[in-house]
């Protein structure tokens, strides 16, 4: 668990202008429809307390970038903000010791949501934006375009053992794959996350998941994808992987990949055959990108009436400037859509309880 610290030194400038402003503004606003951080605690008295944020390492950088921002206008505040994956993030939340959970995917009905019950912990399920996996190689590999079935043919379960790409191209034929006369003679080194990873899930979801090929049919709960590859929490550590080798293959949220595109290649992706699309800002909101999730931040209301520091900062996080570190340029995620953002307003103003989207 770490502290917020080692500011970039444009968010320093940005916080300072967000400070100034405050100033100038002297507290009288207690929301921040200002376009400020929220200020000051009730009765004018200065905003202090202690918030942990731990979960997905994806939604790790919209709420490591809103801490920042709020602990600049709160400085009686502190925010300790981790990413262990989605599902290490649950399993502290649900047991009660972080005060928010960062995920990219839904809690699941049938092992957290009766965790948090077992526990007395209720949550609020909060939408806050639109994240694409991106499929990637190292910008040598001359394969471009890649449907589902090529991919499980890379990275399915049958697939343990392919040591090249050439390797899984009988297998990819087998199946149905649309470009295996494409795969190159190359070594296949798979750099990706693990299975603590809410963009491992996602991933098996999306695009693994209900492929199955005759007697090896899948049981219900997996495995979707081959064990023996190298696995990390890391989507800094999976980048250097992908970078390294021309037949590398391993996918990371897509703002990873816009941050590392002088290093790593994104395949064109397809559900089946040649209509593929690539991942972009615009492919991925209008959902035409095949492998797109929605991103969540789940609080504790119990622990909100406890500590006003957690009420403002998710105050703050779902305002329009909070969620304006959804697409800010060292993020890279999408946007809601306008109807969405007013649903997910709506949902904090009412603190409503339970999940609208829980898998299982």
């Amino acid at each position: 668990m770490t502290r917020v610290t080692g500011k970039p030194f444009r968010l320093l400038l940005l916080a300072l202008a967000f400070s100034l402003v405050a100033a100038a503004c002297g507290g009288d606003d207690d929301n921040n429809g200002n376009g400020t951080a929220p200020t000051g605690g009730e009765g004018g008295e200065e905003l202090s307390g202690e918030i942990f944020i731990s979960g997905s390492s994806t939604v790790e950088l919209i709420s490591r970038l809103n801490a920042e921002l709020f602990m600049e206008a709160n400085p009686g505040v502190s925010i300790d903000v981790e990413g262990p994956g989605t599902g290490d993030g649950f399993q502290k939340f649900c047991s009660g010791e972080s005060d928010i959970s960062d995920a990219s995917r839904p809690i699941d009905a049938e092992e957290e949501i009766p965790l948090c019950e077992e526990n007395g912990v209720e949550f609020v399920e909060l939408k806050v934006g639109i994240d694409g996996i991106a499929v990637l190689t190292n910008p040598d590999n001359p394969v471009e375009c890649l449907d589902f079935k090529d991919i499980y043919a890379l990275v399915g379960p049958e697939s343990e053992g392919f040591e090249t790409w050439n390797d899984a191209a009988e297998f990819a034929e087998e199946i149905g794959a649309g470009h295996p006369d494409d795969y190159p003679d190359a070594p296949l080194e798979i750099t990706a996350p693990g299975e603590e990873s809410g963009t491992f899930d996602s991933f098996a979801e999306l695009v693994t998941e209900g492929i199955a090929v005759d007697e090896r049919e899948q049981s219900e709960d997996g495995p979707f994808i081959r064990p023996d590859y190298s696995a990390s929490a890391d989507d800094n550590v999976i980048i250097e992987g992908i970078s390294g080798s021309e037949g590398s293959f391993g996918w990371v949220g897509y703002s990873f990949f816009v941050q590392n595109e002088d290093r790593v290649k994104a395949f064109a992706i397809a559900e089946e055959g040649d209509d593929c699309i690539e991942p972009t800002e615009e492919t991925i909101s209008s959902a035409e990108y095949p492998i797109s999730r929605f991103l969540y931040i789940y609080v504790d209301p119990a622990k909100v009436e406890e500590n006003e520091a957690l009420q403002a900062y998710v105050d703050f996080y779902v305002s329009e400037e909070g969620l304006a570190a959804v697409t800010d340029e060292n993020v890279g995620y999408v946007s809601l859509a306008d109807e969405d953002i007013e649903s997910l307003q709506q949902v904090w103003e009412d603190q409503e309880t339970g999940s609208r989207d829980a898998e299982g």
